[in-house]
């Protein structure tokens, strides 16, 4: 279910969040339900723009791909990552220009290949012969880039394993790829999700650098940066404003590749702080007599949105009525009836002790990998709900 605010909810509002806020207070909730303030969503945009200055932005739609998302940033010029051929309709329903739209996935049907180039779409990621053998065969004379493996920056959350071509192998599928008859423009690498410094960027960039270099003295055109995403949202530890961090990597990636091409993919940057979850506390108990620790059940679990939870990487901010009362240390829980649906255990939330039944908790920073992840009615709960304001 998508829904609006009433005018009510929004009017006498100022702060960034006070938006949000208003929304939620004033809004009777059935089940867990995601926030959304586009808004927000356009701010950030435009930060990434003012700091990136000069690269071409694409939305990773991954990340939250709310038809109203999409269609905003639609129509104030952003572009955008796809990685199925669901994406890529949905951007072009919501007025996207195939020619802004990357089929950014390195794994990909043959016939979604096909769907995407009658579409108009002109650039397609790829890091195996294989794959550049379907897009050859599929999409004559595309633009490709390669995604090459990097090694971990510290990220929150890492993602140096399933996708990338070992450094090695650059140069080879460059030229399996112009023999294929195809055009290929370039590199991408993946710093890591929730890279939360700047500064954590920098052996990135050394070792796509070397990369580059290697590629262009072997007789390689390139012309195309992909840098992918990594940039941050807030969850417990401090990160610099969007438009500060970004211009502090931009600076790093001009000071090793000139002037070339730069696209960016930001998702959890770009929408997570436009959401978050109004949810509701189903059950709080003790498992035994001495027990320190309570157990907190919610409304919203790893199956219903917080998937991010896994590993207790990602570490979301509560907010209830309570705050500021004594508080203790939580285990939090989902609704579901499996054993796997706890959020945080390893590293207990501090929660205020008069919690009971009934709560409202609002989950900070959650628009992004939240809705999108949730389950389609695993132990028959409905997917997470997604309000826009």
């Amino acid at each position: 279910m998508t829904a609006h605010a009433t005018d009510r909810a929004l009017r006498g509002t100022n702060s960034r969040t006070s938006r949000l806020d208003a929304a939620i207070a004033a809004t009777t909730f059935d089940r867990p339900t995601l926030v959304l303030d586009l808004d927000i969503v356009e701010e950030n945009f435009r930060a990434l723009e003012r700091g990136l200055d000069g690269a071409m932005i694409h939305y990773a739609v991954k990340a939250n791909p709310a038809p109203q998302v999409i269609e905003r940033l639609a129509s104030i010029g952003c572009r955008f990552d796809a990685a199925s051929r669901g994406e890529i309709e949905l951007c072009l329903s919501m007025g996207a220009r195939p020619e802004h739209v990357s089929f950014g996935n390195t794994i990909k049907r043959p016939a979604d290949i096909a769907f995407a180039y009658r579409a108009g779409l002109q650039l397609f990621a790829a890091d195996a012969e294989e794959e550049l053998e379907k897009i050859a065969e599929n999409a004559p004379g595309a633009s490709v880039y390669l995604r090459v493996i990097v090694e971990p920056s510290g990220a929150d959350w890492p993602l140096t394993r399933k996708f990338g071509c070992a450094p090695a192998r650059v140069s080879e599928l460059l030229s399996c790829a112009r023999a294929l008859g195809l055009d290929p423009r370039g590199l991408s690498f993946h710093v890591g999700s929730q890279t939360r410094k700047a500064a954590m960027w920098t052996h990135t960039l050394d070792q796509v650098a070397a990369i580059w270099d290697t590629a262009r003295a072997d007789g390689h055109d390139l012309d195309l940066l992909n840098i992918g995403g990594g940039f941050p949202a807030f969850h417990g530890e401090e990160v610099d404003p969007l438009e500060t961090y970004s211009r502090d990597v931009m600076a790093q990636v001009r000071a090793r590749f000139g002037d070339v091409a730069v696209m960016a993919e930001p998702g959890r940057g770009m929408v997570a702080d436009s959401g978050a979850i109004a949810a509701e506390i189903l059950l709080v108990s003790r498992k035994g007599a001495d027990d320190l620790h309570r157990w907190v059940y919610l409304d919203v679990g790893r199956f219903s949105g917080l998937a991010e939870t896994e590993g207790e990487a990602i570490r979301y901010q509560f907010e209830t009525a309570h705050d500021g009362e004594e508080s203790g240390p939580c285990i939090l829980a989902g609704p579901s009836c499996d054993s796997v649906d706890v959020l945080y255990e390893k590293r207990p939330v501090s929660l205020p002790l008069s919690l009971r039944a009934g709560d409202r908790v609002v989950i900070r920073n959650c628009g992004a990998y939240t809705s999108s992840y949730a389950s389609v009615g695993f132990n028959g709960f409905p997917p997470l709900d997604v309000m826009v304001i």
